[in-house]
């Protein structure tokens, strides 16, 4: 087995993107950020590759193991076709281990991550907790008999006397952050520069939002689904989310792909009701 570690984002991508597109909708997240490293286009916050870390495992078949880190993120990681090797996993866990590489936590398909997780706790002697059990959906094409409400636009600046304050909810209710919004306008700025958010309008009050991100070959995500609490009930995010994933695939996406809290049966039922197809379970996990 060979441990490799790539310093040039540009190599790790052209000896891996074709590997992680064997299943683009399961990899969007490793896929997304090699394409930004690549391109090197952006490198806001956590975009600049010189502080990634690239990583593979091969052996006379090729790449076995890859992995991506984005600091300050989660290491994301994906068996080749989905076959998990237990020496290849060693193989990664070694030189990670040798390296001195300090890994917050991982997120990979369920089995995978699991397996990392048992044994790098063991090398390390420490413990570590499941933060968020998700699932992966596609879709492509959208249920024609979800009920169409008010009107689906781009969010402009005009929208930012809320929208740092919805993008705040989501970050609390997905990942429980706080609240306040701060001062610095430039990050909810960015999360729109992009032409890609949408606000929902009923009657023309904004109602919710939803974002077509991380565009790829043949697949686009949609993400940052998000209702204040006084409008839920209504059928909103519903609407919206059918109408944005409309939106991608008009677009020439074959298909929209989402990711899911298992926590929250309501969000799973409603995107199944749109024509959502869970692919794979993916676990976040966290070491401590």
């Amino acid at each position: 087995m060979n441990f490799t570690i790539y310093e040039d984002v540009k190599i790790f991508y052209k000896e891996t993107y074709d590997i992680l597109m064997r299943h683009e909708a399961q990899n969007v997240i490793p896929l997304g950020n090699i394409i930004i490293g690549n391109e090197g286009k952006d490198k806001t916050d956590w975009r600049d590759p010189a502080n990634w870390f690239m990583a593979a495992v091969s052996d006379g078949r090729g790449i076995l193991l890859t992995a991506v880190m984005t600091p300050p993120h989660n290491l994301t990681f994906y068996a080749t076709d989905n076959k998990n090797d237990e020496a290849a996993l060693r193989c990664l866990l070694d030189g990670i281990v040798e390296k001195g590489v300090n890994i917050p936590g991982v997120m990979a398909e369920k089995s995978l991550a699991e397996l990392f997780a048992k044994s790098y706790s063991e090398r390390h002697g420490i413990k570590f907790n499941v933060n968020k059990n998700q699932r992966i959906y596609e879709l492509s094409d959208v249920n024609e008999e979800i009920p169409k409400i008010g009107t689906v636009r781009l969010a402009t600046e005009k929208d930012m006397s809320f929208l740092p304050y919805w993008m705040k909810g989501f970050d609390s209710d997905c990942f429980g952050d706080s609240l306040a919004t701060g001062n610095d306008i430039n990050k909810y700025l960015y999360r729109m520069s992009a032409n890609n958010l949408y606000i929902l309008e009923d009657n023309g009050m904004p109602v919710t939002m939803a974002k077509i991100s991380r565009e790829l070959k043949t697949v686009c995500v949609v993400g940052l689904v998000y209702t204040p609490p006084y409008f839920r009930g209504n059928g909103y995010a519903t609407s919206c989310v059918a109408a944005v994933s409309q939106f991608g695939l008009d677009r020439g996406f074959k298909n929209c792909v989402l990711y899911t809290d298992l926590a929250n049966p309501t969000s799973n039922s409603i995107y199944m009701k749109i024509g959502y197809k869970p692919i794979c379970d993916s676990i976040e996990i966290k070491f401590n």
